[in-house]
């Protein structure tokens, strides 16, 4: 296990509690700083009480880091046991804040090293030109996992917890080595410093700012992937989310190849295989989840700051249906569907707070 390091100074307030709000009240300064010393003395209520409110950033941190949310949630669990343990050595000269994303941030560290890059269909392979039938998943490749966005998000704080978490972001994220990883979200999404986050990294703001730029060029590189507009809130997004849930759960192939753009993509890690083009899209979407799947149910949900649908497949119509997959909808300006990133696996409900089973409302 890293050892928990030196408080970087971080974007925070001069009390070393940066982040953690006003002067009075249980959650404010004043109370931040009480619990600061309890948790030093061993109080693990107290710990708990000074990082809840920045549980949340920490996971999307850790998620931007990993790809996946359960690795995010291992790599949270076991940054904030390291930080507990640590917490007699935080003297407070730079901000808790700060000081629990170095924690975070060398965990994630250690577990990309251990388990190596996440990735999506379109990063390991050419599109197929024609249909695959029972195609088996890709069990030794670590894929991309979907993040829940959307629900309990303050609005106030959006980009920085959840507009840096788009698929197209983090699986170019994910190409980078750790080192250039960890620069460029510190430094772009969160706002440190150089000086800061060569602390962080036990290294020097020069070779920090050489990390940033070899990762800036290298995302840039990068296949563009989802575009800017329009997102989830957006009317446009509603009337596609809408549609195609209808157009999905008729069987209805026509009105899903009119919500389709000329050069749509679909993929549906963990199965290897993914089409490009309308044509090769319908020929899918005709050939499998238009026929070979008796009956879908849909609920309208928000993954990686994007509209999105969760899937639910049943064997007919009055027949149980359970959780198959969350598929993320790119958008494209004049709100057809552009792309769309199908995760398969009931493992993938929980995080966006839905059951196995679907229940009728």
């Amino acid at each position: 296990m890293s050892e928990v390091s030196p408080e970087p100074d971080g974007p925070g307030g001069p009390d070393g509690l940066g982040g953690l709000g006003g002067p009075d009240g249980p959650g404010g300064a004043g109370g931040a700083a009480a619990d600061l010393v309890l948790a030093r003395a061993g109080d693990d209520a107290a710990f708990t009480r000074l990082v809840a409110p920045l549980r949340r950033e920490l996971h999307a941190h850790c998620y931007r880091m990993l790809g996946s949310v359960h690795d995010a949630d291992d790599a949270l669990q076991e940054a904030l046991l390291r930080a507990w343990r640590g917490i007699g050595r935080f003297e407070g000269r730079g901000s808790l804040r700060g000081w629990l994303y170095t924690v975070a941030t060398r965990t994630c560290l250690d577990a990309a090293e251990r388990r190596g890059r996440r990735a999506l269909p379109v990063d390991l392979g050419p599109a197929c030109e024609r249909v695959v039938l029972d195609s088996a998943p890709a069990t030794e490749v670590a894929w991309l996992g979907p993040y829940p966005t959307g629900a309990g998000c303050d609005p106030a704080e959006r980009y920085e917890r959840y507009e840096a978490v788009e698929l197209a972001f983090v699986a170019a994220l994910q190409q980078l080595p750790g080192n250039q990883r960890a620069a460029l979200l510190l430094f772009d999404v969160l706002g440190f410093s150089a000086t800061e986050i060569a602390g962080l990294l036990d290294t020097t703001p020069g070779s920090v700012n050489s990390a940033l730029a070899r990762a800036r060029r290298r995302l840039a590189a990068a296949p563009s992937g989802f575009p800017s507009a329009p997102g989830p809130g957006d009317a446009r997004a509603r009337a596609t989310v809408a549609a195609y849930r209808g157009a999905l759960e008729r069987g209805d192939a026509d009105a899903l190849v009119a919500l389709l753009t000329e050069d749509v993509t679909w993929s549906m890690p963990p199965l290897p295989h993914w089409y490009r083009g309308r044509d090769a899209v319908m020929a899918f979407a005709r050939a499998v989840p238009l026929t070979r799947c008796p009956s879908w149910r849909t609920v309208p949900v928000e993954a990686n700051s994007r509209p999105a649908v969760a899937c639910y497949l049943g064997a007919s119509a009055d027949a149980v249906h359970t959780a198959w997959s969350i598929t993320v909808l790119d958008l494209a300006a004049d709100g057809r569907i552009a792309g769309l990133v199908s995760f398969l696996g009931a493992e993938h409900f929980a995080p966006f707070g839905l059951p196995v089973n679907y229940l009728e409302k």
